[in-house]
């Protein structure tokens, strides 16, 4: 199973792109999201790398980060998403939008993917609203500041938690705060508790 390639930018395609890893090309399918940040031909690429494998076909998936890397594999989980619609949305949501409109039950932005009507995103919403709450927090490329238990994004939302907040109201108000680059816990809480008070 691949999980990880680096190697030479070869072409890109229009959903995909082709990456020499050692003089063999690689053929990763990605988001116009990921294939609008890739560098130019020749220069090298990390992608973090899913791969599926069907009696008629084996194809990878790739993603710059792992937090993309892991909504890919949330969002497969609720019936009618598979990888290519998958990737339609994280081509419109970067993971901490989705974490966003998904904590928000924000239909419309989950319906502007393509291939995913109003039905499929307030299933989408419905289905992964507890597990987005508890996934890992997609927080850009900051790095999480330890805490305690956790993270401080994670021992933040345990604190609006105890103080009578939901958990998805507090995971939204964290992920708003964690925004602005690292901070600690008590700077989590008070901008999450700004965030909830708006």
């Amino acid at each position: 199973m691949i999980a990880r390639l680096t190697g030479q930018l070869d072409m890109v395609g229009e959903d995909f792109c082709v990456l020499d890893v050692g003089g063999v090309g690689y053929q990763v399918f990605c988001g116009a999201k990921t294939l609008r940040g890739l560098p130019r031909p020749g220069e090298v690429v990390k992608l973090a790398i899913v791969t599926h494998v069907r009696e008629d076909h084996i194809h990878l998936y790739g993603f710059t980060s792992d937090s993309e890397k892991h909504w890919f594999a949330l969002l497969q989980t609720v019936q009618g998403v598979g990888a290519k619609v998958a990737l339609a949305i994280l081509s419109v949501l970067s993971p901490p939008e989705l974490a966003d409109a998904i904590a928000a039950n924000d239909k419309t932005s989950v319906a502007r993917a393509n291939g995913v009507g109003a039905k499929l995103a307030a299933r989408i919403c419905s289905e992964l609203k507890d597990k987005a709450a508890g996934a890992p927090l997609p927080i850009g490329n900051a790095t999480p500041v330890r805490g305690a238990g956790g993270s401080a994004s994670e021992d933040a939302i345990s604190a609006l938690v105890n103080l009578g907040y939901k958990r998805t109201e507090a995971f939204t108000a964290v992920v708003k705060a964690a925004r602005d680059g690292n901070a600690d816990v008590s700077e989590l809480i008070r901008a999450g508790l700004k965030e909830l008070a708006k």
